[in-house]
């Protein structure tokens, strides 16, 4: 017969947890004074909510102001908040929401993990997720993906404003080159700076070159707009800019669908503004400056189209898929063959395993890609293209009517709350927190509402790409040649996931992926 013996627990002295550290981290996307006050407002919340909880222990409030959430290296506070971590000073972060947190699906993902790693939980409060009690990563890749759409949106939604300001002339210029001052988006003559402006024109006139104006003006001790040396390519960037005659060109960079800034070289429209502000150099002597450099370039027979960009179609548009830098164009040899190849820069540092593309494999994959277009195009691609964005302009103007229908009942709402205020029926206090939330309410449903008519009419803005690859499509014949110039035409960029594929990201809102 089996025996069992009882063996008693052991009693010991249970020592008491020490409180976890919970700190909280807040972020406004712009400065102006109702996101401030905003950020105020959050920062009081977490800090009341915090200190509250007599099971937590304030571990301090992170913030950033006025800083996009799109990249998580420009946020001090929050790369602050993660030394701190590290460091041992915090157990649990709260913050309001993952779009707060992270616009960048791969950045959220990143971070979560590495408190995980440490053992440090985040809460967001407006999806309530724990990352404590989460059992996989789904959920928040899912989330954090959205939170990436909202940045791309409200990106969308910005350029187009600012794509109008260009348009109307109204657009402010908040940096003003050497020789003038800015206030308010004005231009204003700093006399002090102008006659060196001046003095730069009159020298390159003279015959002298960009290298030894620059030396002069270091030799004399002038000071640059931001104290720094004076450069060859600082004074080229002078004689060719077009603000001293007082004219303003926009749209001179731009940036792409991951936020990268390129320099505009015929990718996006540009928009020139005559008379914007006072003239430093008249056009006669600007056109005489640029004529001089075009005169040295024909003696010394300089191709004009030799730059990078536009020598290799590819440049400056791959995109490695596993750390995100760009490829760079290298020459590969094997044995007497040569042959050229992109490889990503993360890879030449070696800070990613991503392998070298054959430049021949990336030509063949695009025009495979150009191929497919113009043989679906008849039958699939306008009636695809045509639907993709009937559905998505119908969904935003059917939420439009919504938000219209919800906004006449708020304002029902408080035509009646004054009514009954009046009448004495309801208490001071009580009309002044029902008003404020209706006033809270309307406010968010007119953000909305104004961010879905941009949209809507950016979706109408972008057919203009849309129709045309459309009207290439109809016209051209299937090529096995490749052709650089329909990579400026249609490819805003392409992600290179591995050797076997890619995704060639077109300008008129496409993702397409072609294997090698």
């Amino acid at each position: 017969m089996k025996t069992v013996t009882k063996i008693e627990p052991v009693i010991t002295r249970v020592q008491k947890k020490a409180k976890p550290r919970v700190a909280a981290y807040c972020r406004v996307s712009t400065k102006n004074d109702e996101q401030l006050l905003s950020l105020e407002a959050q920062k009081q919340h977490y800090e009341e909510k915090i200190t509250s909880n007599p099971e937590w222990e304030f571990a301090g409030v992170y913030y950033d102001e006025g800083i996009s959430g799109t990249k998580k290296e420009t946020r001090p506070a929050l790369m602050r908040m993660i030394a701190d971590c590290e460091a041992g000073k915090i157990d649990k972060i709260l913050t309001k929401s993952l779009s707060r947190f992270a616009r960048n699906t791969t950045d959220c993902i990143e971070l979560v993990q590495k408190l995980l790693n440490l053992g440090i939980s985040i809460l967001f409060e407006k999806e309530n997720i724990d990352t404590g009690t989460m059992e996989s990563d789904f959920l928040l890749f899912v989330m954090s993906s959205l939170a990436e759409g909202e940045s791309v949106s409200i990106s969308n939604n910005e350029k187009w404003s600012i794509k109008h300001r260009f348009e109307t002339g109204t657009y402010k210029v908040s940096y003003a080159p050497f020789g003038y001052d800015v206030n308010d988006g004005e231009f204003l003559i700093n006399e002090e700076e102008a006659k060196w402006v001046r003095w730069i024109f009159a020298e390159a006139l003279s015959g002298k070159g960009s290298t030894e104006i620059a030396k002069m003006l270091n030799e004399k001790r002038v000071p640059t707009k931001r104290g720094g040396q004076w450069r060859a390519t600082t004074i080229r960037g002078m004689l060719t800019n077009e603000k001293y005659t007082g004219s303003c060109l926009f749209q001179k960079t731009y940036s792409d669908f991951r936020f990268n800034r390129h320099r505009n070289t015929g990718e996006r429209a540009q928009y020139l503004v005559e008379e914007h502000h006072a003239s430093i150099i008249s056009q006669k002597v600007f056109d005489a400056v640029a004529e001089l450099a075009e005169q040295r370039i024909r003696e010394k027979n300089i191709k004009k189209d030799t730059t990078y960009r536009k020598r290799y179609p590819f440049a400056s548009k791959l995109i490695c898929g596993e750390c995100e830098a760009n490829f760079k164009r290298h020459v590969n040899s094997t044995g007497r063959l040569k042959y050229p190849v992109w490889i990503c820069k993360g890879h030449l540092e070696k800070k990613c395993s991503m392998k070298a593309i054959k430049e021949s494999e990336l030509e063949c994959a695009f025009m495979t890609m150009i191929n497919k277009l113009i043989f679906a195009q008849k039958e699939i691609l306008k009636e695809l293209l045509d639907c993709i964005l009937l559905e998505s302009h119908k969904k935003n103007l059917i939420r439009i009517d919504e938000i219209d229908s919800k906004l006449e009942k708020n304002l029902e709402k408080r035509q009646t709350l004054r009514d009954l205020m009046s009448r004495g029926y309801v208490d001071p206090p009580l009309f002044t927190e029902q008003s404020n939330e209706l006033a809270l309410e309307a406010e968010a449903l007119t953000a909305e509402k104004n961010r879905l008519e941009k949209e809507v009419s950016w979706n109408m803005n972008n057919t203009e790409a849309l129709n045309a690859l459309l009207k290439f499509t109809k016209g051209a014949k299937m090529s096995c040649d490749f052709d650089g110039n329909l990579v400026k035409q249609f490819l805003e960029s392409a992600t290179v996931h591995s050797r076997k594929e890619i995704t060639f990201h077109l300008k008129c809102g496409l993702n397409l992926t072609e294997r090698f």
